[in-house]
């Protein structure tokens, strides 16, 4: 669609609006459903709290910024610890209230750091995650996940190991990578909805769906909301994720500054965005839905349509919101095969991991030093290696055990040449 620059403040007729509208819902729709649909919680809700946080955020970032804010992906590995349950399902009332109290503990997290960077600048943020750390951190966040989506991809989550399911899964995963590289324009943004349409037309071919849940989904009804419980085993799953996340924000903050070609640091400023995001993740914890973020998909459609306006992004968030009281969608979400969904997050996860390999190079971290190989090597082996442990009845499982000792040797390992010459010393032969 060619649309010549339409400006944060703008707004169009509502007959131009809604079809752009619809272009972000569908940007974000593939990776917003995914994340209820792997930990377990209920895809009518994600979409009422996607909606929901993304006006709050409009709102308090005074209509200055625009973005759409979706499931985040970073938080999917705690979440399906502390959910329990195999992708496709979902979660018992019970699990779901402590999950979500943990994620309401998340928002305000961001809220504090957004008032800490009003007074002190971030400066902060550097000091205590420093490029080494989060890069990865973000690299076991995407590899701690990849026998979920092998197990996904392979049937071996739904009983085991089949070859169909797999070719499923393969197929899916081709037609995602193949959208990506090759389709241009509002096509190419889309590529993990094109995978999943894909994918979901060849278990359809195959007989591999199941109508019935669908046709005997209600046509209208309330989301399953779900009050939080504070369970301070879940606050401490997630807290530290909530630091990955928040770097992301900056990111995604720094980028959009790029495609609309403001300054958003400014006007509203940082500690408007991050708070916006902090009161809409803990919006949704209070209802029963994932953490939020920014969404680089929306952002590459403002780039491609040049449509920065915040009423656009407004009019997604309000259709996601009207999605979100018709049970047949999030039924019919629940009937895509979980070979299919397996073969998108071999795609994603793997895109996630690359993403924390990406921030080492791009920061220019030299593992020649000893300090940089030893921080990495111990958030890679205890994050992607399965450590956990039991400390007063809580249990700090592989991922923020992970971030919280990266954090730790960061802070008390000394900056000296002792400890960083730039020749690895030769151990002795045993």
């Amino acid at each position: 669609m060619a649309v010549t620059k339409v400006d944060v403040e703008e707004r169009l007729p509502l007959l131009k609006s809604i079809p752009l509208s619809l272009q972000h819902l569908f940007a974000m729709f593939g990776a917003t459903v995914l994340v209820p649909y792997l930990v377990g919680l209920d895809t009518s809700v994600t979409l009422f709290s996607s909606g929901v946080g993304t006006l709050l955020y409009i709102f308090i970032t005074k209509g200055k910024v625009p973005a759409y804010l979706g499931s985040s992906f970073a938080f999917i590995g705690a979440l399906t610890v502390l959910l329990g349950v195999k992708p496709g399902q979902v979660a018992d009332a019970s699990h779901i209230a402590t999950a979500m109290g943990g994620c309401v503990v998340v928002g305000l997290l961001y809220i504090l750091v957004a008032l800490a960077i009003y007074k002190f600048g971030t400066g902060w943020i550097d000091k205590l995650l420093p490029p080494v750390v989060i890069g990865s951190v973000v690299v076991v966040i995407g590899l701690g996940l990849a026998r979920v989506a092998v197990d996904m991809a392979t049937g071996a989550a739904i009983g085991g190991y089949n070859s169909t399911s797999f070719t499923i899964a393969l197929i899916a995963l081709g037609i995602a990578i193949c959208a990506a590289v090759f389709l241009k324009g509002f096509l190419g943004v889309i590529p993990i909805l094109i995978g999943i349409v894909g994918g979901y037309a060849v278990a359809l071919a195959l007989g591999k769906v199941d109508f019935a849940p669908v046709a005997s989904a209600q046509l209208f009804a309330v989301p399953g909301f779900v009050l939080p419980r504070l369970s301070w085993g879940a606050v401490l799953a997630l807290a530290p994720i909530s630091l990955v996340v928040i770097t992301e924000h900056i990111g995604h903050l720094i980028v959009t500054n790029k495609v609309c070609e403001r300054d958003f640091f400014k006007e509203p400023g940082l500690h408007r965005s991050l708070a916006g995001d902090g009161v809409a993740t803990a919006v949704a914890g209070m209802m029963g839905g994932p953490p939020n973020t920014t969404y680089g998909e929306n952002i590459g459609v403002m780039a491609i349509t040049r449509v920065f306006s915040v009423w656009v992004i407004g009019g997604a968030a309000v259709i996601a919101i009207v999605m979100s009281f018709i049970p047949k969608v999030g039924t019919f979400i629940h009937t895509i095969p979980v070979p299919v969904m397996g073969g998108i997050c071999i795609l994603l996860f793997g895109i996630i991991g690359s993403q924390g390999v990406r921030m080492l190079v791009e920061a220019g971290i030299d593992f020649s030093q000893k300090r940089n190989l030893i921080i990495a090597s111990v958030i890679l082996v205890i994050g992607i290696g399965g450590a956990h442990i039991d400390i007063g009845g809580v249990t700090f499982s592989e991922m923020p055990l992970a971030t919280y000792v990266g954090i730790l040797l960061n802070l008390i390992l000394p900056h000296t040449k002792a400890l960083e010459g730039q020749a690895p010393v030769a151990e002795p032969d045993v």
